[in-house]
């Protein structure tokens, strides 16, 4: 490993401390940035301090445990939010939004055209042509009802 750079230990901390932020980034899942946050802390006290190998991997794995549970307490008062809860489900999206039946309803299922996309649907019979409103979905299929 003579390839390595002989560097201070706490820039080690300190890389892998960047590392785990932009991994966050990359995957977004609020959990590694507490690791980075103690792998910085870890990297801090390692400059100010003269502390051993062994004392660092304990003083890292400690930090990251108090600040895993700290970020869980505090995500557990201030939950976040969707902008938008609907964004990655296009079912959901068309709730309330009006459907055309393309192939009639028979027996529960048939087949209804939004915009340029047909989809399944499942509500009460109907005649292709009726014009249906989207009630929900179950998955890919639209659940419909007759206009009010």
């Amino acid at each position: 490993m003579e390839w390595l750079p002989n560097l201070d230990p706490h820039w080690n901390w300190l890389a892998l401390g960047l590392v785990l932020a932009v991994a966050e980034m990359a995957i977004p899942g609020v959990f590694l940035i507490w690791l980075a946050g103690a792998a910085i802390l870890t990297g801090l006290a390692t400059w100010v301090l003269p502390i051993g190998l062994p004392v660092q991997i304990v003083l890292f794995a400690a930090l990251a445990i108090v600040s895993v549970f700290i970020g869980k307490r505090y995500l557990g008062r201030n939950p976040i939010h969707e902008a938008d809860p609907g964004m990655n489900d296009r079912g959901a999206r068309l709730q309330g939004e009006v459907v055309t039946i393309t192939h009639a309803i028979d027996g529960g299922t048939g087949r209804a055209r939004h915009g340029d996309t047909e989809w399944l649907v499942r509500g009460p019979e109907a005649e292709p042509g009726t014009r249906m409103r989207v009630a929900g979905n179950d998955g890919a299929v639209l659940l419909v009802e007759h206009l009010h």
